[in-house]
């Protein structure tokens, strides 16, 4: 089977049990997080049972957000929250999908590796996955890999995954770990924290061949001994292996409440890896500015992908989210967010006033026309009324056509995504773009990925920066249009931020005698914030609302 070298490294898989949604991500982000903080070197692979290649082409109140890589991978958004967690830069290998998977074994197929073979799906594609996990851990110089498994046991999707991984077992006993994250819920009728649906789940994974080493018990509420006990009992596994994972009021709560239970120790001990010196003082440095926020400073998020049901879909925008967080922690504030429809204000106009009980106001990224109106209605009020404003990417975009329309005279002034035939198309597809749309090539062509651009001195945005240059992650096929960039500038837009060769704008702002705070990116910021280092124009952003 698999070639036994750089077998040093050791594995962890997460699997999640009885249903999605409680946290797999962040369990995995956590443990990670905390045997970093005992010395060693991690890296972190997320699998998603889609037949997608990626994620760039999934409706966003479908899947949540799409992070994007410094390489321009597009993925699921827990990969945001694995270089959040770890403060570091993942790439493609450490994200695979079913299709991705399948893609490239096709592809040997075709190209004659197998040498004639009969190419089956198992154990072919098991030994991809497992080719993969081992690349991300070499390409990674990790100690340890911790690698979530997407869906929940049981599923059809994720059953190969679930394959490779026994196999892995198998092959490098004891290096390889596994973990499930499984739900405790409490009826309401009933008032008691119910084990059963965790082990008929532990029965699931054991029906695949695994036996999960360590439970993690998600609730709303701490486990008790009595419940601890039963899940020992039923589920084949030590007292001290079950782990209380209650609802908290941060997710950067989640490492230090694991480490109360020693989870990284009994991890260490169970893989066979000498404990090192602990260092979680950055962890309890966190927790203390979460708690310390004193004033309340309230945003409004103006979307228009917050609809799911009757329910509210935040999931779409849990980078941004997440970005405000870590910049009101180092703010010392304290953060009350608000989700805002766009399409209200088309309905009703009048509902544009209730913009002023915010201290200010991002428009995050999005795509196509819905909503597009109330947006610009939206952003326009703050420009005048002088509220801060952040927008992102479409929210830079949507910011240029309302100055052009209302500020430069451009009347009519639209982006050619919504209306080809706009008077004065101010924002524009790439000439390359349009070739590739042409060719009907959507997934994985757009501007993707981190990219260079130069900061203009005596600028907002080189204050903030600190700095003359930046390099920040896009995901988008349109920009302002070059034709148009000398008129908005006479206007009185400043693009502060300009690509190396001048053709591309990345920021734009508002003189500071004229808005207190008026800043627009191109990019996505928020991809590259985290709790312990906040983004600067998301930081800028907060203490001009705080004001």
């Amino acid at each position: 089977m698999a070639n036994r070298k750089n077998n040093h490294t050791r594995y962890i898989f997460v699997t999640g049990g009885v249903m999605s949604g409680v946290g797999k991500g962040v369990a995995s982000s956590s443990i990670a997080a905390i045997l970093q903080a005992r010395g060693f070197k991690v890296t972190s692979i997320k699998i998603d049972p889609y037949v997608n290649v990626d994620a760039g082409t999934m409706n966003p109140t479908e899947h949540g957000e799409v992070f994007v890589l410094r390489d321009g991978t597009e993925c699921d958004q827990d990969m945001g929250n694995y270089e959040r967690f770890l403060e570091c830069s993942l790439s493609q290998h450490n994200y695979m999908t079913t299709g991705s998977v399948y893609q490239t074994v096709i592809e040997k197929e075709r190209g004659m590796f197998y040498k004639g073979k009969c190419v089956e799906v198992v154990p072919h594609i098991p030994y991809e996955v497992i080719r993969r996990i081992k690349k991300a851990g070499q390409h990674n110089k990790a100690d340890i890999v911790v690698i979530e498994v997407g869906g929940t046991v049981g599923e059809y999707q994720n059953v190969l995954f679930l394959e490779a991984a026994r196999m892995m077992r198998m092959d490098l006993p004891g290096k390889v770990l596994f973990v499930m994250v499984s739900f405790l819920p409490i009826p309401a009728k009933i008032g008691e924290m119910k084990t059963k649906p965790t082990q008929y789940a532990v029965r699931a994974l054991n029906s695949v061949g695994i036996q999960p080493d360590i439970i993690i018990a998600r609730a709303p509420v701490p486990l008790d001994n009595k419940r601890k006990e039963k899940i020992s009992i039923f589920c084949n596994t030590r007292k001290r292996d079950v782990i209380s994972a209650p609802d908290v009021e941060s997710i950067y709560d989640v490492p230090l409440n694991f480490e109360k239970e020693d989870l990284s120790g009994n991890i260490l001990q169970k893989l066979g890896l000498k404990p090192r010196k602990k260092d979680f003082s950055k962890w309890r440095e966190l927790q203390k500015q979460i708690r310390n926020g004193e004033r309340k400073v309230k945003v409004g998020v103006v979307g228009k992908y917050f609809a799911t049901g009757s329910f509210v879909l935040s999931d779409v925008y849990i980078s941004v989210i997440e970005a405000l967080k870590h910049a009101s922690y180092k703010a010392n504030v304290k953060l009350e967010l608000s989700w805002v429809d766009s399409e209200e204000f088309e309905k009703n106009p009048a509902k544009l006033s209730e913009l002023k009980k915010y201290d200010g106001v991002v428009v995050p990224g999005g795509f196509g026309s819905r909503g597009v109106e109330g947006i610009i209605s939206a952003i326009r009020f703050t420009r005048e009324n002088k509220i801060p404003y952040l927008g992102l990417c479409y929210g830079m975009q949507l910011a240029v056509i309302e100055f052009a329309r209302h500020a430069a005279g451009f009347k009519n002034a639209h982006t050619t995504e919504v209306n080809p035939k706009t008077p004065y198309p101010v924002i524009d597809i790439l000439p390359e773009q349009k070739t590739l749309l042409n060719r009907s090539q959507y997934g994985g062509t757009m501007r993707l990925g981190s990219y260079p651009a130069n900061i203009r001195a005596n600028t907002l945005a080189a204050k903030l920066y600190g700095t003359n240059n930046l390099s920040e992650r896009h995901r988008h096929r349109y920009e302002v249009n070059p034709k148009h960039i000398a008129r908005l500038e006479k206007a009185g837009i400043v693009f502060s931020a300009v690509s190396p060769d001048r053709r591309l704008m990345e920021t734009m702002e508002l003189p500071q005698n004229i808005h207190p705070f008026f800043v627009a990116s191109q990019f996505h910021p928020e991809f590259q914030s985290n709790p312990f280092n906040p983004h600067p124009l998301f930081y800028g952003f907060m203490k001009a609302a705080q004001k």
